[in-house]
């Protein structure tokens, strides 16, 4: 017996027992409440040591058991939205002993994927998908005469996403058995309601009920006025009684709300509406932080942890050096302050965005549409076609989601929209679902864009400013976490449109380096003698400089943290193409393949985009970069 088993069997006797869903079978009712402790105990414990996200996972403990208990996974699909309230599953599907290795290279991610396992129905690292995953699955069990149930677990948070309600929509259209679960962790219950509610959800979901609700409604069809009479009876008992109108009103049978913490309910509940057809809907309440008290006070900041101490809740600093959220937030506060035309949005990220003191100080011009990236920059277009000066606080990698909205709305019309693009390039242990790589690819191709990028703190100042003030849509894209610490002050400075400045001047090469990969590029460019530029701006490029450098270099290196594919190298590329130059050119970036989860420098030297990395790039290529020129241009 090893040292981890055996710590298991001491402290977790009954968890250490559930290798897969087929062992927690095997257990009897009576004790899924101390599996349930002992799964919740072990979660605190594991994400203590490795960091991740810890009170979404918190308040699902008992859901992950009592789906599990019922339904007959892998083969029954559950689609969890999102991987934050996820953990207590992996933990039960065969992953506990893993979870030491969760977010780190090689180990588990911290979100859902199917290639991790095949309980994983479906992978997900952005919010509001599972419903639409699941509904396709359960059409496809419909199709194949199936027997496979479907089950969509989604957070209120999530349910703010249009997506959500544009499944919810197509549900109603669908001749397929689906089964909605909505995790409600921002309301408590007091044990009254609770138990009201409980014992009413037992009876709406039981054969009884159903059984008489179907059978009246077919002797009454044929009734003149009978069945409009039933429908009716039936919408004002529930109404006066449950919160589930609208999902009743978009051809879901609603059942709740019942407290997500009451395990044996829980699992009466879903064995009563696991053979039920049709379309399915259960509302629980949850508490985010259950059973952890620091999690349970402060939620918010127990979202998403670092390694921490069990006993007092603290967690591990990082570098006191600002973060560029820190930084942006500073810089919206001062801005606003000089501007009140200054509207600040973002898609659910006020704390991520650095957004709080803003929030706060400036409450009547902070807009927080939830997530609904689409909203949030047609809204944003709104405003400024009232001439207003719109920010849109957003991550990279939910940019994506509203790309038509960026295009449709926002650059064909040439508004005055800024975009601050935070966690641009890769994002560490998140991994490749969080990862902003791509946004200088699908950027680049819109017209009436300004597009930057700033080498280090100062600069993402200066570039927003400029970007700010700049008459038309701009977006300064800037990456997670600390620069080189290089720390602005307090002025509003601009910098010339459009204008790169050159680093450092050396030999034979050109390192066109731009945003979070200067730093790396000074180093490689100290290490072998080569000129190094901060290039700034993506678009429009500094076509003059990169000129001169392809004239006085006999090789051109660019270095992006965004995919090489139709990057801010490619533009270099298309400039010399155009120019009719001809000069060997190596593009460093991210390869064409999603990068796993790992230390943020982990991956850098993954991509060959660190200080290291590039200067090996460089000198394998020299010794074939003047092959590469035409005979004339090698005599000189």
């Amino acid at each position: 017996m090893g040292p981890v088993t055996a710590m298991l069997m001491k402290n977790y006797p009954l968890l250490s027992r559930v290798d897969s869903p087929a062992d927690l079978h095997r257990l009897e009712d009576q004790q899924l409440p101390q599996l349930a402790d002992e799964l919740r105990e072990f979660l605190i414990d594991s994400v203590a040591h490795t960091g991740g996200h810890l009170a979404a996972g918190l308040g699902t403990v008992e859901l992950a058991i009592a789906l599990h208990r019922v339904y007959n996974t892998p083969h029954d699909r559950l689609v969890w939205d999102i991987g934050h309230q996820a953990y207590p599953h992996k933990i039960l599907t065969g992953r506990r002993d893993a979870m030491h290795s969760l977010r780190q290279q090689h180990g588990l991610s911290g979100f859902l994927s199917r290639e991790e396992s095949e309980y994983d129905a479906f992978g997900a690292g952005h919010s509001s998908t599972s419903i639409s995953a699941a509904l396709g699955m359960a059409a496809a069990a419909a199709r194949e005469h199936s027997d496979r149930k479907c089950v969509a677990i989604i957070g209120d948070g999530a349910m703010t996403a249009g997506m959500a309600y544009e499944a919810l929509n197509n549900a109603g259209d669908q001749d397929c058995d689906l089964l909605v679960i909505l995790n409600d962790n921002e309301m408590s219950i007091s044990p009254n309601r609770g138990a009201m509610h409980n014992h009413l959800a037992r009876i709406l979901s039981s054969r009884f009920y159903t059984g008489v609700r179907e059978q009246s409604k077919h002797i009454l069809n044929n009734l003149p006025g009978a069945r409009r009479f039933l429908g009716r009876w039936e919408e004002h008992m529930k109404g006066m009684l449950l919160p589930g109108t609208l999902f009743e009103e978009l051809g879901f049978n609603y059942i709740g709300p019942l407290d997500g913490h009451d395990l044996p309910a829980l699992v009466s509940t879903l064995r009563n509406l696991y053979n039920l057809k049709g379309r399915q809907f259960l509302h629980i309440v949850t508490r985010k932080g259950k059973g952890y008290d620091p999690a349970e006070q402060d939620p918010c900041n127990y979202h998403g942890v670092t390694p921490f101490d069990r006993a007092t809740g603290t967690q591990q600093k990082g570098t006191p050096s600002k973060t560029y959220s820190a930084v942006f937030g500073d810089w919206l506060c001062d801005m606003a302050a000089t501007d009140e035309r200054l509207m600040a949005i973002t898609p659910a990220m006020c704390e991520g965005s650095g957004m709080v003191r803003y929030a706060e100080t400036y409450a009547d011009r902070y807009f927080d549409v939830g997530i609904a990236e689409q909203h949030a920059l047609t809204f944003a277009g709104g405003l400024a076609c009232e001439g207003l000066k719109p920010v849109v606080a957003i991550y990279s990698t939910f940019l994506q989601r509203a790309y038509d909205q960026l295009i449709h709305d926002i650059a064909l019309q040439d508004l005055d929209i800024t975009l601050a693009i935070d966690r641009a390039g890769l994002v560490g242990a998140d991994g490749a679902t969080h990862a902003g790589v791509f946004d200088l690819s699908f950027l680049r191709c819109v017209p009436n864009l300004v597009i930057a990028a700033p080498a280090d703190e100062t600069e993402c100042r200066q570039l927003l400013t400029t970007t700010y003030r700049h008459a038309g849509p701009a977006a300064v894209r800037y990456p997670r976490g600390t620069g080189p610490g290089i720390l602005p002050g307090d002025e509003l400075e601009e910098l010339p449109l459009g204008k790169a400045e050159i680093r450092r001047t050396g030999r034979r090469v050109a390192i066109l380096a731009f945003g979070s990969c200067v730093d790396a590029a000074h180093g490689a460019g100290d290490a072998i003698d080569a000129t190094v530029v901060n290039m700034r701006y993506i678009k429009p490029l500094d076509s003059e400089l990169v000129m001169k450098m392809a004239q006085e270099h006999e090789l051109l290196v660019t270095v992006e943290e965004n995919a090489v594919a139709g990057g801010a190298g490619a533009a270099v590329n298309e400039l010399l193409a155009e120019q009719g130059v001809v000069i060997p050119v190596r593009n460093l970036g991210i390869p064409d393949q999603f990068i796993p989860h790992g230390s943020h420098a982990q991956q850098l030297a993954q991509c060959g985009i660190d200080a290291a990395g590039i200067e090996k790039t460089i000198t394998a290529a020299l010794p074939t970069a003047m092959d590469a020129l035409p005979t004339e241009q090698q005599t000189g």
